[in-house]
């Protein structure tokens, strides 16, 4: 099956749910709760989320990112889209500006966080090697109030003229959404090990309830948290993580990393279920987006798509087209010989982008999933309360 603008199947196999999303259902929904018509989204997280952020701090990036959606590189760590976009779309809402943009940004409808490489813990020797981003979520958090304080200070002032920020209520009609945290898991799994890495999982699932409950006094009232993917499917993991042969599951997939995300993702399950009880009267949603990924790598073929735990963009061929020392769109000498991490020309068929990251085309199965209401624990039907527009 083609990927197709007015109609995406999702076969799910057994224990999981078959959904069938059009375009038709999602932009006839109505809105039947004006509190819950959703004027901004304000994101925080890393390289899966990040709209221009990293790259508006660190200007490098240059093609074939953004090359099937904004035909030039765009600051996204893909070649077009990530959820954060398709979730705008589906709101009526424009693409989010990152905070750190200072050029071209508007604010009115919320603001990304999200940077390349962030954890939700502090980044230290202790924890992390080196190539983590100095905006974890707790800087994240601070750029928020920070910009909360500045729209308070611009409305409650004498400034005249148009502004690109919002008016001082929007914070209460808002969608929080997170995604993040796979870099906290990654970034020293060859150096610690699966059990290393476990020992601090509980304070990154704390971090993100903190967060979420300072966000609440901040007006917040809707939270999206997105969990961790199935990093074991991934190839560049495939090729960097110490594993054997019978840790592969008939899918390819690392069996043991895996499983540690699901450990992972339940602990933070449990963490958010416990929020709930401190701030009654918000949501805190748990998404499933592992579910949807997993499924994805695993029967690629039954999606529209051809490839799983294979990237598009990359060096080496082979089963995984990935190199650790040739990543996406650059050129290295390896064995005398100028090599390039060159991009696919289809990149609609892959699942990985670039070993790492998902493509766009992942990344709208993925929304679509998500928008269907079928991932939402506890049930949050997003398509009931919101006039939801097709994304395209």
């Amino acid at each position: 099956m083609k990927l197709s603008s007015s109609k995406i199947i999702i076969h799910f196999r057994p224990g999981l749910v078959v959904l069938l999303v059009t375009m038709a259902m999602l932009s006839s929904c109505l809105t039947q709760d004006p509190k819950r018509e959703f004027k901004a989204i304000f994101n925080f997280g890393d390289s899966n989320s990040d709209t221009g952020g990293f790259w508006a701090a660190f200007p490098a990036q240059s093609g074939p990112f953004g090359m099937t959606y904004f035909e030039k590189p765009s600051g996204r760590a893909t070649d077009g889209r990530v959820i954060v976009d398709f979730l705008a779309q589906a709101l009526g809402l424009p693409f989010i500006s990152p905070y750190l943009q200072s050029i071209g940004s508007d604010f009115r409808h919320g603001a990304n966080y999200a940077t390349l490489a962030s954890t939700v813990l502090l980044p230290n020797t202790s924890l992390f090697v080196t190539g983590i981003s100095p905006f974890s979520l707790a800087i994240q958090l601070n750029q928020m109030k920070e910009f909360k304080s500045k729209v308070v200070e611009y409305h409650s002032g004498n400034y005249k003229g148009s502004t690109k920020l919002p008016s001082p209520d929007i914070f209460g009609k808002s969608l929080y959404t997170f995604y993040i945290g796979q870099n906290d898991f990654t970034s020293n799994l060859k150096e610690i090990g699966i059990k290393g890495v476990k020992q601090y999982l509980p304070q990154v699932v704390s971090q993100i309830a903190g967060t979420i409950k300072e966000l609440y006094l901040l007006g917040g009232r809707t939270f999206f948290v997105l969990n961790l993917a199935p990093v074991g499917c991934y190839p560049a993991f495939l090729v960097q993580l110490p594993h054997k042969t019978t840790d592969l599951d008939k899918f390819g997939c690392l069996i043991s990393y895996n499983k540690a995300v699901v450990d992972y993702n339940n602990m933070l399950k449990v963490a958010l279920s416990q929020t709930r009880r401190v701030i009654p009267n918000a949501s805190v949603i748990y998404v499933d987006t592992h579910a949807v990924l997993l499924e994805l790598f695993q029967h690629p073929t039954s999606h529209g798509l051809r490839y799983g735990n294979r990237a598009c963009c990359g060096y080496g061929g082979g089963t995984y087209n990935f190199h650790p020392d040739v990543y996406c769109g650059n050129t290295k000498v390896i064995n005398g010989i100028n090599v390039t991490a060159s991009a696919c020309k289809d990149p609609n068929n892959y699942v990985s982008w670039d070993g790492i990251h998902a493509t766009e085309a992942a990344n709208k199965l993925t929304t679509l999933a998500i928008l269907n209401g079928s991932y939402f624990d506890p049930p949050f039907p997003l398509h009931k309360l919101c006039d939801l527009h097709p994304i395209g």
